[in-house]
């Protein structure tokens, strides 16, 4: 589990690619400094294991599904991606919940500038689009923002410059894909509310009973 607070950008160093899949070398230094073996570092959104790393480096592989789903078929040597250390239970939640598993791709549509802040207008899939609301959360990159906008084939986030100078997402250009991450409460509650739902109804007689209305 991650917070979308990006702790570092990294560099990719090498990349053997497989049939399907593929392993990465990439260079770090922060979320190196009590990391081992088998654990998890968020990688441009993706949540990927640690399978082996040095000083400044760590080895870890990408699966074929994971290649599907995501942007990372446009890395290469020299990419910068957003990292960021699993989330310790006893650590400040600054950004929201993000899993690490990417809903799908977007691309952006338009980039720009209202005095300090970089805004970032984005299409994505209705599949995508019926998770996200105005104010909520979405996780672009491995980046927690806040929703500004949305309709029915786009949505549009507002970028800070603190964001802007510890991430990779002023390198994003109109045109680029970015792997998207919709928040898991508005999924799991769609599942928990729909009719074919095996466990217990959540609806409005639902909610009163429960003193939630």
């Amino acid at each position: 589990m991650f917070t979308g607070i990006v702790e570092e950008t990294g560099i990719i160093k090498a990349i053997q690619h497989g049939g399907r899949s593929s392993q990465l070398t990439i260079g770090a230094l922060k979320v190196l400094e009590d990391i081992k073996a088998g654990d998890s570092i968020n990688t441009n959104g993706v949540c990927l294991t640690v399978t082996a790393f040095g000083n400044n480096y760590f080895h870890t592989e990408v699966m074929p599904e994971t290649l599907r789903r995501t942007s990372f078929n446009t890395l290469s040597i020299g990419s910068a991606v957003n990292l960021e250390r699993a989330l310790r239970l006893s650590d400040r939640l600054g950004g929201h919940l993000v899993s690490g598993h990417i809903d799908g791709t977007g691309r952006i549509l338009r980039r720009w500038e209202e005095d300090i802040a970089v805004w970032f207008t984005i299409s994505a899939d209705a599949a995508i689009l019926r998770y996200l609301v105005e104010k909520g959360s979405v996780a672009l990159d491995g980046i927690s923002l806040t929703i500004a906008s949305t309709d029915k084939q786009s949505f549009s986030v507002s970028v800070i410059p603190h964001t802007s100078s510890v991430t990779t997402i002023m390198k994003k250009k109109a045109g680029d894909l970015i792997n998207i991450e919709c928040d898991m409460i508005a999924k799991y509650i769609e599942k928990l509310s729909s009719p074919e739902s095996s466990g217990s109804k959540i609806d409005l007689n639902f909610l009163a009973k429960n003193n939630f209305l």
